[in-house]
């Protein structure tokens, strides 16, 4: 879920995650989380991903922020990669660092 702020209004969550938010918290299936009571009907997305294990990161330079699915306690804790090398087309090694401050998409492909 791609925000502009970090309020949320409760339909366009469900809407776009599944969850329902409900009288005892946000509900999917069978499984219940508690939520704070909400002023003004608005969700925090802090709360939201604490709560509901989804990750929560920010674009500071765009002011946008990222609320991901639930993720089972295995989210990441920013959206910054570590540095690591792998070898280019050529073979030649290519660090992840070179591309440090631009926005990167990754693509893994196995054959298996």
């Amino acid at each position: 879920m791609i925000l502009d702020t970090l309020d949320i209004e409760p339909r366009a969550f469900e809407q776009r995650t599944g969850w329902a938010i409900k009288p005892e918290g946000a509900c999917k299936v069978e499984r219940c989380v508690p939520l704070p009571r909400r002023d003004e009907g608005r969700l925090d997305a802090r709360v939201l991903a604490e709560r509901l294990g989804m990750p929560l990161v920010q674009d500071a330079l765009s002011g946008l922020w990222c609320l991901g699915p639930e993720a089972g306690g295995r989210a990441l804790a920013s959206a910054v990669a570590p540095d690591f090398s792998l070898p280019d087309l050529a073979g030649r090694p290519f660090q992840l660092s070179a591309l440090r401050g631009l926005k990167v998409l990754l693509v893994a492909w196995a054959s298996w």
